[in-house]
């Protein structure tokens, strides 16, 4: 995500990183690029001039040409500003209520019914809610079809009407279930339009009157720029929402809209959707981002993926085979579905300081553990749990079962015998260490 837009201001502050001499001229000429690179993320040029006219304001007030390391001081100013105009710290979502009520906004394709289901599971497994999700998308072939099969991915309840066509009405009955079946969060999910219109408006602002959500949350599709900040504006303008959701940031996006939504509507970016998976979803955090627009990678979000993934007891036993020298193929296996679980890898990779330029004409596919794994299952169960077994013979047994070359299969041996040395001196870590194998296995 923001790939082009992390190049550019890579660029813009590269003079400034102790290459050539610091003056107010090349400041400026510096932060024009900056500007630049931001117009070009499709950031609303009002919101670029403003943002690089503070940061120059709060360069020269800090001194930054007589600083002893300006390049590095220019780049802080320019990540706390970025910070700040995404939103400055992270926004909680409103949960008071009995039960609580979500209620979904958007244009049609942005995502709604997808994110709705995310939502679900998020508040499910992180909040511990019992979630009834609500279809009161009504003109939309197979909206509610749709919406059932999310609730049973996320294991949500879903409450519909398919012959009434009154979306109000639905939602006042759905509340009525929620209350007598105890369910603890109602997430209403609306119908979209291709564009803002006047019917679309009065439909979504009497469903909020009727049912007085505890959030009402816009969701747009990050890869549309400019654009979802406007239909922000218009949605906000109306509906006075609580926040902002972008979804698709796994995408090829230009970042203008994460960079703009804030200062316009002023309402803080409170999730991102980062792939279909109903467990891609991630709590926005201005800071955190504005350090992977900068090159800086996200170690602590990381950090956090790894631990959701981390079983203590799992751990324990772990410990114990790694000190025996019992560590075999099927504990490696174990290790690559827990990482699998954390999401992306790409993004992962890209959370890594420094890997994110590194990676960013690489393609890495969502299953770059494939070929490991056709290996692995090849195995007897006597060669995975003692590896020393895998002589010659075997591993040309094993290049045609997996239907992978015998290069491969030394190269996995080895990688795997360099792992259990790591592990061993680690004692224990689990994904967190295997992540430091990812680069060498592609």
């Amino acid at each position: 995500m923001f790939d082009n837009l992390s190049d550019k201001l890579d660029k813009a502050l590269h003079i400034l990183k102790g290459h050539g001499s610091i003056t107010e001229i090349n400041v400026a000429e510096t932060l024009k690029e900056v500007r630049r690179a931001m117009v070009d993320a499709d950031v609303n040029f009002k919101i670029a001039k403003d943002f690089t006219n503070t940061v120059k304001e709060k360069a020269l007030g800090q001194n930054v040409l007589k600083s002893l390391q300006p390049g590095q001081l220019m780049v802080k100013i320019v990540k706390d500003e970025l910070t700040e105009l995404m939103g400055g710290s992270a926004a909680g979502i409103n949960l008071s209520g009995n039960p609580s009520i979500i209620l979904m906004s958007g244009l049609q394709g942005s995502g709604k019914t997808t994110f709705s289901g995310k939502l679900a599971k998020y508040l499910n497994s992180k909040k511990g809610k019992k979630v009834l999700l609500v279809a009161c998308d009504v003109y939309r072939p197979a909206a509610i079809d749709q919406l059932e099969i999310v609730a049973g991915q996320v294991g949500a309840g879903v409450y519909t009407e398919r012959e009434n066509k009154n979306p109000v009405e639905i939602a006042h009955n759905a509340l009525k279930k929620a209350k007598a079946e105890g369910y603890s969060a109602v997430i209403v999910d609306t119908a979209g339009r291709l564009a803002v219109d006047e019917a679309m408006m009065n439909e979504i602002a009497a469903i909020h009157k009727a049912i007085q959500p505890q959030e009402t949350l816009f969701v747009v599709d990050a890869m549309t720029g400019q654009d979802a900040v406007n239909t922000a504006k218009a949605f906000n303008d109306r509906l006075n929402f609580d926040g902002v959701i972008l979804t698709k940031l796994d995408g090829d996006t230009r970042g203008g809209a994460a960079l703009s939504i804030k200062a316009v509507v002023n309402k803080p970016i409170k999730f991102v959707g980062t792939g279909e998976k109903m467990d891609a979803l991630d709590v926005f955090y201005p800071e955190r981002m504005a350090d992977r627009i900068l090159g800086m990678g996200d170690v602590v979000s990381l950090v956090e993926k790894a631990q959701e993934q981390f079983d203590e007891e799992e751990a324990r036993k772990l410990q114990k085979k790694i000190a025996k020298n019992q560590f075999g193929f099927d504990d490696f296996l174990q290790q690559i579905q827990q990482i699998k679980k954390m999401g992306n890898m790409k993004d992962l990779m890209g959370m890594i300081p420094g890997m994110g330029k590194a990676i960013k004409d690489v393609n890495i596919e969502d299953d770059a553990f494939k070929h490991v794994e056709a290996i692995i299952q090849s195995m007897t169960p006597d060669e995975r749990r003692n590896p020393a077994l895998l002589n010659l013979s075997r591993k040309k047994r094993l290049e045609k079962g997996s239907g992978r070359s015998m290069q491969e299969i030394n190269q996995l041996i080895k990688q795997f015998e360099q792992m259990g040395k790591m592990m061993k001196m680690m004692q224990g870590g689990g994904a967190k260490n295997l992540m430091n194998m990812m680069g060498k296995m592609r």
